[in-house]
This record gives structure tokens, C-alpha cells and sequence, in this order.
């Protein structure tokens, strides 16, 4: 009989342990909306900082990450990057860009950990650029077409620029 408890106890414990996860999740969310608006306070700030020429502008910044592994186990290339980057992105945001060489790592579709290569791109436009989100989804959709990708990571913000 004493076989037939351990069980039981493990799942009891188990399942406290699930409630206590649980409940610390709940409660670390709880101050969301405080940090919320925290975030937007210091967006305002940084609005109210960029007014000011000396100072800088208020320029819309999206990141994306490209991986560089592909399906079949090759890589894309240095030369297919560069030809990317020539032929899809620079036409599409011609005033610059920055990219930069990585190496990152994902859960892929399949559950897999994943360690590639990347390229880290940089772009800084100003807000209120209309049509810049369609022109960014045209580079990820290109992108994951041409080399076979799942995604292309994209992150959008804000920052205060200054030329």
C-alpha cells in the first residue's frame, strides 16, 4: 500500500505547485497597467525631449531579424543577403539602414530549438510614415518566401534621433 500513497501525494504536490505558479502569475501581472502607464509616461517624455532641435527628432524605429538557416540545411549566403538587402529593403527605405551580423536561436513550429545566423536590420523613418508598416511587411513576406523561412521577427518603437 505504501507504493499506491506516493503517487497520490506526488500529484497533490504537483497540483499545489501549479496553483502557486498560477497564482504568482496573477499576482506579478497585477501591476501591469502601473508600468503601462509608466511606459507611456516616459514616451511622452521622450516626445517632449526630441521637441527641442538640439535634442533630436521623435523617428519611428523597427528591427528586424532575418535568419540566415534554411530548411534543406544550407545557409543564405553573404551574396544572397547582399542582394536582399540591395534589390528589397534599400529601395523600400532609401535614406539608411543599419545592419548588423548575429546569431540567435528560436523554438521553430516543430518545437526544436533552433541556433542560426542572423542579420539585424535597423530602421529609422519618421512617424506618421503612412505606408512604411505595408513596406516592412512587403520586406518579411519577400523574405520568408524567397528563403523558405518561418518568420522574420519584427520590433517597432520609438526613438529620439539626432543626424
Amino acid at each position: 500500500m505504501g507504493k499506491i500513497v506516493e503517487p497520490d501525494i506526488s500529484r497533490r504536490l504537483i497540483g499545489w505547485v501549479l496553483v502557486i505558479a498560477c497564482a504568482g502569475s496573477i499576482l506579478s501581472h497585477a501591476h501591469a497597467p502601473a508600468d503601462a502607464i509608466k511606459t507611456q509616461q516616459r514616451n511622452a517624455s521622450m516626445r517632449g525631449a526630441c521637441t527641442n532641435r538640439d535634442n533630436g527628432q521623435l523617428f519611428a524605429r523597427t528591427e528586424l531579424l532575418f535568419g540566415r538557416a534554411k530548411p534543406n540545411g544550407s545557409m543564405v549566403t553573404d551574396e544572397e543577403f547582399r542582394a536582399f538587402l540591395d534589390e528589397i529593403i534599400t529601395p523600400r527605405f532609401p535614406n539608411g539602414l543599419t545592419a548588423l551580423p548575429g546569431a540567435g536561436q528560436f523554438r521553430g513550429s516543430s518545437g526544436m530549438t533552433m541556433r542560426e545566423g542572423a542579420v539585424f536590420v535597423i530602421l529609422l523613418y519618421p512617424t506618421g510614415n503612412n505606408d512604411s508598416n505595408a513596406r516592412i511587411e512587403e520586406i518579411r513576406d519577400i523574405y520568408r518566401k524567397t528563403f523558405a523561412q518561418e518568420s522574420v521577427l519584427r520590433i517597432d518603437g520609438e526613438s529620439c534621433v539626432s543626424f
